[in-house]
């Protein structure tokens, strides 16, 4: 049996669960590096994948004897079949963060199950620790971030549109080794960039834009995200100062950011030293990163947790001035013992693109 469901199995135990119904792909995944459609069952006996007939080549692929799971196509089984996934089982865990009331009562019908009971982010919350292997998938996507960030200093002109930048971050993951984009990019210009989550538009880039750009791959399943804001021509002098808070908080957060240390403490940090400048910090100052782009920990001043070893995490304040600009540097972040380590790597001194 894989190491991560035995895991799941102990756990299980601990929480009084004799059976568990897992509907969400990416803790599939996590748990079987099974990436296609279907529902994993872990009954008392076995542990069943149950998948359309198209996908049971590619999953029994995938799997090897030693995961100890049994794969099975969906039509397969009778309706008083599914009822025995888990007769005598008294407590049935689920994903309630996931599953819908709808999904709630077909799998109470289908199945049978006494007490579903709720699981509280169990899978989650192991997904917030990273293993070697997770880690070097993740340093491979920002690789990729990486040499996408310095083919755009290159790439980016005066005239071209934020949708055209935007396209062309997805062309240079999907030419370059990732599977695609972990989320649609921001690229913001000009006033734009005052937007957190601005959307690209028909925006042509002009000289003195300030660029936000945010953006990030997928290898292998595993996300990066970077954010990085650059400059157009020349550099405006308002921005600068701006620039350079945000920065510096950035580089103090980075020390602060190893096993043991507070995310409440850290994250009201940044706020008041904003605060005494004047700017708020209006968004979380980080959120984990793995097989999904947010993953717990949230990195705010309501999370009251300690930061562990091997935790995957982003580091991005940011300043947005309303019709003005904004800036925000963020990098993907691996916590260690007594030190982090940048996984994104890209340069943020000042940067003019497209000088005149």
């Amino acid at each position: 049996m894989n190491s991560k469901i035995k895991w799941l199995r102990e756990k299980m135990k601990i929480l009084n669960l004799e059976g568990m119904i897992i509907s969400n792909p990416v803790n599939i995944r996590y748990l079987t590096n099974i990436v296609a459609e279907g529902i994993l069952l872990i009954t008392r006996k076995e542990n069943i994948f149950l998948t359309d007939g198209r996908y049971i080549e590619e999953v029994q692929n995938i799997l090897t004897i030693d995961d100890g799971i049994v794969v099975h196509e969906f039509k397969e089984y009778t309706k008083d079949e599914y009822e025995n996934f888990f007769m005598f089982c008294e407590n049935v865990g689920f994903e309630e963060d996931y599953v819908t009331y709808a999904e709630y009562k077909e799998y109470m019908h289908k199945y049978k199950v006494n007490n579903f009971q709720e699981t509280e982010k169990m899978l989650e919350k192991q997904r917030m620790i990273k293993d070697d292997e997770e880690i070097q998938k993740l340093r491979k996507a920002c690789k990729i971030t990486d040499d996408c960030f310095n083919h755009l200093i290159n790439y980016i002109k005066v005239g071209q549109t934020e949708k055209q930048i935007a396209l062309e971050i997805e062309r240079y993951f999907k030419l370059n080794g990732a599977e695609g984009i972990s989320f649609d990019p921001i690229v913001a210009s000009g006033k734009n960039s005052s937007k957190p989550h601005a959307v690209p538009t028909n925006k042509k880039i002009d000289l003195g834009d300030i660029i936000t750009l945010d953006f990030g791959c997928k290898y292998e399943g595993y996300c990066s995200d970077m954010t990085r804001t650059i400059f157009v021509g020349y550099i405006p002098e308002e921005a600068k100062k701006v620039y350079d808070l945000v920065l510096q908080e950035q580089i103090k957060t980075k020390k602060e950011l190893k096993e043991g240390m507070n995310i409440k403490t850290i994250s009201k940090m940044v706020e008041n030293n904003f605060k005494i400048n004047g700017y708020d910090l209006i968004h979380s100052l980080g959120h984990g990163v793995g097989l999904d782009i947010h993953e717990l920990p949230i990195i705010n001043s309501k999370n009251d947790m300690n930061l562990k070893e091997k935790m995957v995490i982003t580091n991005e304040p940011g300043i947005y001035i309303p019709g003005k600009f904004g800036v925000r540097i963020e990098d993907t972040v691996l916590i260690g013992k007594e030190i982090s380590e940048n996984l994104t790597k890209s340069s943020k001194e000042y940067i003019i693109v497209d000088k005149q």
